[in-house]
């Protein structure tokens, strides 16, 4: 095939694209906040949404400066763009051979509320010699981390010797582009957190409906689902109180002419009607009413929030103060996008 033949491009590694002088792209600034961590111990217990196990999440109050990390059987994996393992379907991190994935929602709950500090307790219902472990999908949103997080409040974390810290922000300094085909992340120097985020399932008429069919088949293109079609969501002001209206309680979404195939492959054995919103090709949604009209737009940017916590580390701040737009991305490009910053951090 020549170079210009379309179906090539679905083979493309990502590209990255960044200013020359790497090293002054990122600065950390004080906020005016105090680290914080939880007023008490938090647990939760769900299924994971693609292991199908039982599995229990307790948040531990840490000392300031310790960060979030995660620990399963004794194996402490923090929770840093240094651990994570390619995953499309979900974010996973990995440390010396034991892992845990699906931890999206919970660190975009924990980003967002402020918990910058704690200790994160897995227990699964695996064999123990099984070094995988998944934080329970819930109802496939983040609401029940905020509602349980709320419910124990926040205090200020104290190091060692009982001092307070200060949490610092990662500010872009340089603008920053990711991409793959046709999906971009890209991000601008801003005076505070904002986000934009497009995703596009086309809406096309019967008889596109079939070419388009065809293509995916043969491309291995995403598919389409013309009730979800373009949609388009901005926040300009991110704190906890908005993420709780607003973002919180968007549910993961899927294609149903996927779910087939997905667990074929050894994936969604845990997933269900209650812990997705489910859209047809053909059908529209198969399990209405949804929570916002673009909810499934609103869920992409809780799952960058959560993918672009993994740049804090010593109970700063992870999410950069930015312009950040975002378009068709996927937890794959998220991870690239992250590894990227914290390369030029």
């Amino acid at each position: 095939m020549g170079s210009k033949n379309p179906l090539m491009a679905f083979s493309r590694a990502v590209h990255f694209n960044t200013a020359r002088n790497s090293s002054s792209l990122i600065s950390w600034i004080p906020t005016g906040k105090i680290q914080q961590t939880v007023a008490k111990s938090v647990q939760l217990t769900g299924i994971g949404l693609h292991s199908g196990k039982l599995s229990t999440v307790t948040i531990l109050p840490e000392l300031a400066g310790k960060g979030r990390y995660f620990q399963f059987r004794s194996n402490v994996i923090p929770a840093s763009t240094d651990y994570v393992k390619e995953s499309p379907l979900c974010t996973t991190l990995c440390k010396d051979g034991h892992s845990v994935t699906t931890v999206e929602h919970l660190l975009s709950a924990l980003e967002a509320i402020g918990v910058d500090n704690c200790c994160l307790q897995i227990e699964t219902s695996n064999p123990h010699d099984d070094p995988s472990s998944e934080v329970p999908i819930l109802d496939g949103s983040a609401r029940e981390w905020v509602d349980a997080i709320e419910e124990a409040g926040l205090k200020a974390a104290l190091d060692r010797s009982g001092n307070s810290c200060e949490k610092l922000a990662p500010v872009l300094k340089e603008p920053v582009t990711v991409w793959k085909n046709d999906s971009f992340i890209a991000a601008f120097p801003y005076s505070k957190i904002k986000i934009t985020y497009g995703i596009d399932f086309p809406q096309v008429n019967f008889r596109e409906f079939v070419c388009y069919a065809i293509l995916c088949f043969f491309a291995h293109r995403g598919t389409m689902a013309p009730e979800i079609g373009c949609q388009w969501f901005s926040l300009t002001c991110l704190d906890k109180d908005f993420f709780a209206k607003e973002l919180a309680s968007a549910r993961t979404f899927c294609i149903y002419e996927q779910v087939e195939q997905l667990r074929k492959s050894g994936v969604i054995k845990g997933g269900s009607s209650k812990n997705a919103i489910v859209c047809s090709e053909s059908r529209g949604w198969l399990n209405p009413p949804l929570r916002f009209s673009d909810e499934p737009c609103r869920h992409k940017v809780l799952d960058l929030i959560g993918d672009l916590s993994l740049l804090a580390h010593g109970g700063n701040q992870g999410l950069p103060v930015a312009h950040i737009i975002a378009y068709k991305g996927g937890h794959a490009l998220h991870a690239n996008f992250a590894r990227c910053l914290s390369r030029i951090n």
